[in-house]
């Protein structure tokens, strides 16, 4: 069986006894997890498993596999506990929510625009977009809009559209619904305060990065 992600079901829960599935060399796999691993564009947590340092976090199919330090000495059945930075993973919940509500408001303005890319990291969010002027042309179209939807502080919901195939979405009622298989915060009011900052990567590809304030 694929693993268990319970970090969509809970993406407040930071530690879990677990067992051990399968072992090759360096890298593990587990019954259950609440470590997400690298995807969308958001950042893997970091944290420990079985006491010991994560190295990376990769997704394999529907499981994910964990790369620990040599000689972690753990077998197929260890039992083993999982925790993860709770700091680090509640500032990419809240930056992976912010750019992809950033993101609809500029599909709202320009609905044929191509999204070329984004990366979520503890730090800011990005979104790269094919366009040949500047997007900061739109900041003060979207960011009043951003204040409203932070302040009214609306519930973000989370579900399987096809739970075979672990796909999943978001859904803020009024606004947006997303395919997404992230993290993300219960409301928007917990994401705070943005900042968002234009950036030229070259010709015809424009950026917006955000941060939390």
């Amino acid at each position: 069986m694929a693993t268990q992600k319970l970090f969509w079901q809970d993406p407040y829960r930071t530690e879990l006894q677990t067992q051990v599935t399968a072992v090759e060399g360096d890298a593990v796999r587990l019954a259950q997890t609440v470590f997400f691993a690298f995807s969308g564009g958001q950042e893997s947590d970091s944290g420990t498993l079985a006491g010991l340092t994560v190295l990376a976090a990769e997704k394999h199919g529907l499981d994910i596999v964990y790369t620990l330090p040599a000689g972690h000495g753990l077998q197929v059945g260890s039992e083993v506990e999982l925790r993860i930075d709770w700091a680090r993973r509640y500032r990419l919940m809240r930056l992976h929510f912010a750019a992809e509500m950033v993101l609809q408001l500029v599909y709202q303005l320009e609905p044929d625009i191509a999204r070329l890319g984004a990366h979520i990291s503890a730090d800011k969010a990005r979104i790269d977009f094919a366009r040949e002027t500047s997007i900061a042309t739109l900041f003060p179209q979207i960011e009043p809009q951003v204040v409203a939807l932070l302040k009214a502080d609306l519930p973000i919901i989370t579900a399987f559209s096809d739970e075979a195939a672990q796909r999943r979405y978001w859904q803020v009622e009024g606004f947006a619904t997303m395919a997404c298989g992230g993290t993300h915060p219960r409301s928007t009011g917990e994401i705070g305060a943005l900042k968002l900052k234009r950036k030229n990567t070259g010709k015809g590809k424009e950026r917006i990065e955000i941060t939390l304030l």
